[in-house]
């Protein structure tokens, strides 16, 4: 048994798949990290009763009772430090977080992306990867910044593109991937085992080099 857990807080705002990975990811009594919160800003979204299904706590917090985002995240902030969070991950927040709030979680707030950033930040990523005509595609794990879908890469999943995909088989293929990766960087991390150096990570006990990619179909 792991004698410190990160205390942990996954923020969802539709059904949560990749918070669900998580939370299985940290039943296991070895695991750096334990989930002790699932917030959403949603009252009906999916995600909150699976968590509450496997014993999670689980918070609403509407922004539309703020101003602003300004007031709401300070709210937000507020909240996550009452239940003692160590480490905030995104998974499907549908949210711009103003800087203050990045800046007050740097470094301890991840997210993860269905593409290979700095390729295709934003929506509808694999509809633009088909549309590109890229070979291969992927997800991202990267510390949060505030500018939307940059930070440091922390781990990365290349997906090979077939030539019959469409946007949804593609999309199933890469969140196969963002169920691995993601959990393995909340280990990564909650095992202090990242550092960030001029904005890029460094992992303890890896070995230099590239990471290796999966070569696409031809």
């Amino acid at each position: 048994m792991n004698p410190h857990r990160k205390r942990t807080a996954v923020l969802i705002s539709g059904r949560g798949s990749n918070m669900a990975a998580l939370v299985k990811a940290a039943q296991q009594d070895d695991f750096p990290a334990k989930i002790d919160l699932v917030l959403s800003n949603r009252e009906d979204a999916a995600g909150l009763e699976f968590a509450a299904s496997h014993g999670v706590p689980t918070r609403v917090l509407s922004h539309r009772g703020y101003a602003d985002r300004a007031a709401f995240d300070t709210a937000l902030d507020g909240l996550l430090r009452e239940e003692g969070i160590e480490i905030v991950c995104l998974a499907g927040f549908m949210r711009l977080l103003t800087p203050w709030l990045v800046e007050q979680w740097q470094d301890r707030m991840i997210n993860v992306h269905p593409s290979i950033l700095p390729s295709f930040k934003g929506l509808h990523t694999h509809e633009r990867a088909l549309e590109m005509g890229v070979r291969v595609h992927g997800c991202t794990v990267h510390f949060v910044r505030a500018e939307m879908d940059a930070g440091p890469i922390i781990l990365q999943a290349v997906v090979p593109i077939e030539a019959d995909d469409t946007p949804d088989t593609l999309a199933a293929r890469v969140l196969t991937q963002e169920h691995i990766i993601y959990p393995k960087g909340l280990e990564l991390l909650a095992a202090d085992r990242l550092t960030v150096e001029n904005e890029r990570v460094r992992i303890s006990g890896m070995q230099p080099g590239p990471a290796p990619l999966i070569s696409p179909s031809v």
